[in-house]
């Protein structure tokens, strides 16, 4: 067989031209899509390629088509569920259209974000969705949006780059109905676990229509504040506790706050990986929930109907965010394919276009974690 034949290595274009018995120039046009060739000709070369085992040169083929058929995907924690569903979704929609995902995992290191970049620069995505690290991505992405790569941010807003896309969910809205359903119970003294506590003093005062700019996280504490003070609650910063993404360190950031701050009678977490800290916390305490104290999620997990009580959370749509942002990158990229063809119809440019921001709705699930506030009497839910 011919396969023994050969020194080793994958089979050249040169290889199947020899076995087919035609030019290169001639293998090259069938294997590569392009040009034209006779069928007898084309018939030859492809069971020539076939029996040699040659597969095509991606990034060859790149080079003469402009396309790799790939989409870069970078998230923070391709572990946590949320991201895990965003991104099937995503890797769905893209793949009906002809397209494979390149997925980085960046664990919210800057460093491990640069390299993701220009990796995805390297290998020619055709488009890019990007969970991004914090502010300072701006400055490393902008290259990428300016040279033209379709981009679309997943989940976390970039204000410093109005002209890129962006798909998120209403966090302020979405916290402050969670608070609310909880001042409502007749709760006043309401604890928050977040990852942007040490932001407090910056969005003591930020405007509810600004939170939806921040990341989720202080978009959701911003949210967290207005409830109480619709509420007519003064903002507690003894309440107001810090936590990485992390269970554990949420759990013992919890179990502090209980030691601390004993009359607090409810507690939103604004994370699924802060929320089952506080689920351990809270059955380690010796408290009983509703009962002691509410507990409020942030994300419908599987294990938030397993645990008992049931968890009260905001519903996130994870698949519907990665859907909508696959879809808008197919958009994108489409744009910028026919916009390619007419500069080369007509040798001029044109300016980028303006970004829009897609938001998606998250709402409240109500269920036996929260109820009225000890000593009181449940009042209706609004």
């Amino acid at each position: 067989m011919q396969h023994k034949e050969r020194r080793g290595g994958p089979p050249s274009i040169v290889e199947v031209a020899r076995a087919a018995g035609v030019s290169t120039a001639t293998a090259g046009r069938v294997l590569g899509g392009y040009g034209h060739a006779g069928a007898a000709s084309r018939a030859k070369v492809e069971e020539a390629a076939q029996r040699l085992g040659y597969r095509p040169n991606g990034l060859a083929r790149s080079l003469i088509h402009g396309s790799t058929q790939t989409v870069g995907v970078v998230v923070t924690d391709v572990g946590n569920s949320f991201f895990a569903s965003a991104v099937r979704a995503l890797t769905d929609v893209v793949r009906a259209a002809g397209y494979e995902i390149l997925l980085a995992n960046t664990d919210s290191d800057p460093a491990a974000e640069q390299r993701a970049l220009q990796i995805m620069w390297e290998k020619r995505v055709d488009g890019l969705v990007l969970a991004p690290q914090g502010p300072g991505t701006a400055e490393r992405l902008r290259p990428m949006a300016e040279a033209g790569l379709p981009t679309v941010l997943l989940d976390r807003p970039l204000a410093a780059l109005p002209h890129v896309d962006q798909v998120t969910i209403n966090n302020t809205a979405c916290a402050r109905s969670a608070v609310g359903h909880l001042t409502r119970l007749g709760h006043r003294r309401i604890a928050v676990v977040s990852e942007a506590a040490r932001d407090l003093d910056r969005l003591r005062d930020a405007r509810v229509k600004d939170g939806d700019d921040e990341r989720p996280s202080a978009a959701r504490l911003v949210g967290h504040l207005a409830a109480l003070r619709r509420a007519g609650i003064e903002p507690d910063p003894e309440l107001v506790v810090h936590s990485p993404y992390d269970r554990h360190a949420a759990e013992r950031s919890v179990r502090r706050l209980l030691r601390r701050n004993p009359e607090v009678t409810a507690l939103f977490c604004t994370d699924n990986v802060l929320s089952s800290g506080a689920v351990a916390a809270l059955q380690d305490s010796g408290r009983s929930c509703p009962g002691d104290i509410s507990l409020v999620g942030f994300d419908d997990q599987d294990w938030t109907t397993l645990v008992r009580p049931r968890l009260t959370v905001v519903r996130q749509p994870r698949r519907e965010l990665g859907t909508a942002a696959g879809r808008r990158l197919l958009e994108r990229m489409a744009e910028r394919e026919r916009h390619a063809g007419q500069e080369s119809a007509q040798g001029a440019g044109s300016g980028a276009a303006a970004g829009e921001r897609i938001v998606l709705r998250g709402r409240l699930i109500t269920r036996e974690s929260t109820g009225p506030a000890p000593g009181t009497a449940r009042t209706p839910s609004a």
